[in-house]
């Protein structure tokens, strides 16, 4: 299955670099909007990307992965029309770089930080300062996101270190390229707990809720969006205000988001 997605991987990434060497060429122009966004969007951006075809007819491209991953592409000149990032740093990244285009950006959506476990887990953990999140582990992994770049990963270490819990799981940790890929280490029973959004967890009905991070443990989890400097793609705009408009809200909302901007 890994090998399979990342041929698809570089199939839309030899598409999107063909519409964009040839700018003049019918490909280009009838380029649809490319979407660089965090993984944790998956589910509820692809609802709303499905919704819009049906409304408009047409159709939006999305590249998921780790939000550092997605704006270094486009700082390395990677087409994207739009960047949905999973923290306000990586869109800063982006603007102090002349990234984005910062009239268009938008904090839109909340999340909430989770412990998880394999679906037919028995393990009881009570988040709390000083709880011992090793001891819980016995001799397995935490899978979360690389912990020093990708923004569920660094949100989590966050959490661990005010709660006075990482230096019992610090070289215990499973790093994982996003939170998706985190995700998928517990789902497959390759690591007890995982450390991921409230809204991956809801999505897979491999793994269950333990406890979910006191909010205050952590920076505020926001994800902001906007058009990214270079996009001349006259639908992307359009899409980026029908992804912030009330149309789009309900599935973002199911998958467990709080809406935090128009919408």
């Amino acid at each position: 299955m890994r090998m399979r997605a990342y041929l698809w991987a570089l199939l839309l990434v030899a598409v999107i670099l063909e519409a964009a060497a040839f700018p003049g060429s019918a490909l280009a122009q009838a380029r649809n909007p490319v979407v660089f966004a965090a993984a944790s969007l998956q589910d509820a951006l692809n609802d709303v990307v499905a919704q819009w075809q049906r409304q408009s007819g047409k159709k939006a491209t999305i590249s998921y992965a780790g939000s550092n991953t997605l704006i270094k592409q486009i700082e390395q000149g990677a087409p994207a029309d739009i960047f949905f990032s999973a923290d306000v740093d990586w869109m800063d990244y982006g603007q102090q770089h002349n990234l984005i285009k910062p009239e268009t950006r938008t904090n839109l959506l909340g999340n909430r930080l989770v412990l998880v476990a394999p679906k037919d887990s028995a393990v009881s953990v009570d988040i709390r300062p000083g709880f011992d999140l090793g001891a819980a582990l016995k001799d397995g992994r935490l899978a979360m996101a690389l912990v020093d770049v990708v923004p569920a990963g660094k949100y989590g270490k966050a959490a661990l270190e005010k709660l006075g819990a990482w230096n019992g799981v610090k070289d215990k940790i499973a790093q994982a390229e996003n939170v998706r890929a985190a995700l998928l280490f517990v789902q497959r029973g390759e690591a007890p707990l995982g450390i991921v959004y409230q809204t991956d967890a809801v999505a897979d009905p491999g793994v269950k809720i333990v406890a979910t991070f006191p909010a205050d443990s952590h920076p505020p989890i926001i994800y902001p969006v906007a058009l990214t400097k270079n996009s001349t793609n006259p639908d992307a705009l359009t899409f980026l205000n029908f992804i912030k408009s009330p149309t789009a809200r309900p599935a973002f909302e199911r998958q467990g988001f709080t809406i935090l901007g128009p919408g």
